[in-house]
């Protein structure tokens, strides 16, 4: 933490037994603190049902609004920038407390439950479906989705450019089992589009540890709807399974509601720059409204495209998602070399920024990197699933 940097803690269980029921600051409130655009973040703590005891983050950076759920593992429960909304509409009625979640359930579908979120994580030592790994249990999309943070403060810079940042420490650990542990770093700027999630996993064990991450980001209207595209430079593209096959050459292109529809799930190898940056774009069907996310495939080096245009009843929402694998059998994915392995001390770390703009202008600017990073060569686009992508 640099010097000219202030920092609130509101939770910490583990060294200072500390937890603040609610608390707010504004930049009014900090002396020679003077941004051109105002902002304020809270934190409160939710009554009643089954979202009863979830703490709640409330960051408005001026332009910019988002709700950050410590309780569920530092998930973004919902944003909204100016008139866009960021998140779907859950047939959950959310946000729910881990203690209703019961990751066992229904075959290892109780992550099902509770998930509600506009961005969440899936891993940190699994993130795929539900089976039997080598003698152990594992269920949908790992536990950190529905993890409390142990830790979580709040770090102000008193000079330009003002940041603003939410830092929370998790912990994935078990006695004879895996000791991971998760420091994330949700960062903006007062007036901004945009902000960043940087994430650093620690195996603090003796022995190597496997992990697996996907970020689970889910879009629902105005974003998405009939029309909308996701935009994204790519070397390959294969359809998971014989459901996505049927649709392959439609894959940028989304359609209404409609009851009764099965997903469709497709696979990315994402085309970057020299350094590894990438970034993939869904915007509106008229080209006013885009978010983008920006990443690198060093970290992440694999893309997926989860497509559930179901009715609004029942879940209209897309999921993009960078991930250091493809949502297989960790199984599967082990002997595809997807999985990340972790010596004893090591970390591994990933940063997303997401961008969100509304203008005809500025929209085709995001589309412009996009086309810029494909060049002239398209993405193999593969027509039916690939043995070595879906296992």
């Amino acid at each position: 933490m640099s010097s000219d940097t202030v920092q609130w803690v509101l939770t910490d269980t583990v060294h200072a037994d500390k937890w603040l029921d609610s608390w707010s600051l504004t930049s009014q409130q900090l002396p020679g603190h003077h941004p051109a655009t105002p902002w304020k973040i809270s934190k409160r703590t939710l009554q009643g049902g089954k979202r009863h005891g979830v703490d709640l983050i409330e960051l408005d950076n001026g332009a910019l609004q988002l709700s950050i759920l410590p309780t569920r593992g530092m998930s973004i429960w919902r944003g909204k920038y100016k008139d866009i909304r960021l998140g779907w509409d859950s047939p959950i009625h959310g946000p729910v407390h881990p203690q209703w979640v019961r990751l066992e359930e229904r075959g290892g579908l109780g992550f099902l439950d509770g998930f509600d979120e506009w961005i969440c994580r899936c891993g940190l030592a699994y993130n795929g479906p539900p089976g039997n790994d080598g003698g152990k249990n594992i269920t949908l999309h790992g536990r950190i989705a529905n993890t409390p943070a142990h830790f979580v403060g709040v770090r102000v810079q008193q000079t330009p450019p003002y940041t603003i940042e939410i830092v929370a420490r998790l912990q994935e650990s078990s006695m004879f089992g895996d000791h991971l542990h998760m420091t994330t770093v949700l960062s903006t700027t007062p007036g901004s589009n945009h902000f960043t999630i940087h994430d650093l996993v620690e195996n603090r064990s003796s022995k190597t540890a496997e992990i697996q991450m996907l970020y689970h980001c889910n879009f629902g209207q105005p974003l998405l709807g009939p029309g909308s595209k996701i935009k994204m430079p790519a070397i390959k593209i294969a359809p998971r399974d014989a459901r996505a096959a049927e649709g392959i050459t439609d894959h940028e292109t989304y359609a209404g509601p409609k009851s009764g529809y099965s997903e469709v799930v497709n696979y990315y190898q994402p085309r970057a720059d020299e350094a590894g940056n990438t970034l993939a774009v869904l915007h509106n069907a008229a080209g006013n409204k885009a978010c983008a996310l920006r990443y690198n495939v060093k970290s992440l080096p694999w893309f997926i495209v989860w497509k559930n245009t179901a009715d609004e009843k029942d879940g209209y929402v897309t999921g993009l998602e960078p991930a250091t694998g493809f949502p297989n059998f960790k199984a599967v994915e082990r002997e595809h070399n997807r999985v990340v392995q972790l010596a004893s001390g090591a970390s591994w770390d990933a940063k997303l920024t997401f961008q969100i703009e509304e203008g005809q202008a500025e929209v085709n600017q995001l589309l412009s990197e996009v086309a810029a990073l494909q060049g002239t060569d398209g993405p193999m686009l593969v027509r039916h699933p690939d043995p070595s992508w879906s296992g």
